[in-house]
C-alpha cells in the first residue's frame, strides 16, 4: 500500500518526484572523431546510454531506445557511451540497425555519472539537468526473478524501464511546450 500511495502521490505532484540534478560537464568525441561537449543546450531531451555490447541488459534495451528516437524524432537524440568493450561499438551497432550517436570511448566518464555497471540512462534536458537516472528506478523484483538468467531478467526489465523513460520524456516535453 505504501508503495501505490507514493506513486499516486508521484502522478498528483510529478515535478517533485522527478527532481533535477546538475549534469556533470564534459568533452568527447563521437565515432567520427568530432568532441561534442556535453551537456548540449537544445530544446530537445538527450538520453545517455551507457553501454556495452556484451551486457543482456544493453542488448534488450536497445530496441526500446530505437523505437523512443523514431518515435519522438528530433525531439530525443541518444549518445550510446561505450564503455569497458572489446568489440567495434560502431560495427555493433551499425549491424545491429541503431541509428545512436555513437561515443566509442567513454570509460573516462563513468565516474561523473557514477556508472559502475551496464546499462547506465540518464535523461538530460537541454538546460543541462539530469532528469531521470536509471539507477535510481525502483524496479520490484519477485521471486520469479531468482531463478532467471541475466538475459531473462533483461527481457523483463527493458520493457519497464522503456515504460519509464517514455513517461519522464513526456513530463518534460509537455513542461518545455508549457514554459
Amino acid at each position: 500500500m505504501p508503495r501505490l500511495l507514493c506513486f499516486m502521490l508521484c502522478l498528483l505532484f510529478s515535478t517533485s518526484c522527478w527532481a533535477a540534478n546538475p549534469a556533470p560537464a564534459f568533452t568527447l568525441d563521437n565515432s567520427a572523431g568530432q568532441p561534442i561537449t556535453f551537456p548540449r543546450e537544445h530544446d530537445g531531451v538527450d538520453i545517455y546510454f551507457f553501454w556495452a555490447s556484451w551486457c543482456p541488459y544493453c542488448k534488450a534495451l536497445m530496441p526500446h531506445l530505437q523505437s523512443i528516437i523514431n518515435e519522438y524524432g528530433d525531439n530525443i537524440e541518444v549518445f550510446a557511451f561505450n564503455i569497458r568493450d572489446d568489440v567495434d561499438p560502431e560495427v555493433y551497432l551499425e549491424k545491429s540497425g541503431y541509428s545512436f550517436t555513437l561515443m566509442p570511448e567513454a570509460d573516462e566518464v563513468m565516474p561523473l555519472y557514477g556508472v559502475k555497471g551496464t546499462p547506465g540512462v540518464f535523461l538530460v534536458d537541454g538546460k543541462g539537468d539530469i532528469l531521470l537516472n536509471l539507477y535510481t528506478l525502483d524496479y520490484s523484483k519477485d521471486d520469479i526473478d531468482k531463478g532467471m538468467k541475466h538475459s531473462q531478467k533483461a527481457a523483463r526489465m527493458a520493457p519497464w524501464w522503456a515504460a519509464r523513460i517514455r513517461e519522464r520524456i513526456d513530463q518534460i516535453l509537455q513542461q518545455a511546450h508549457s514554459d
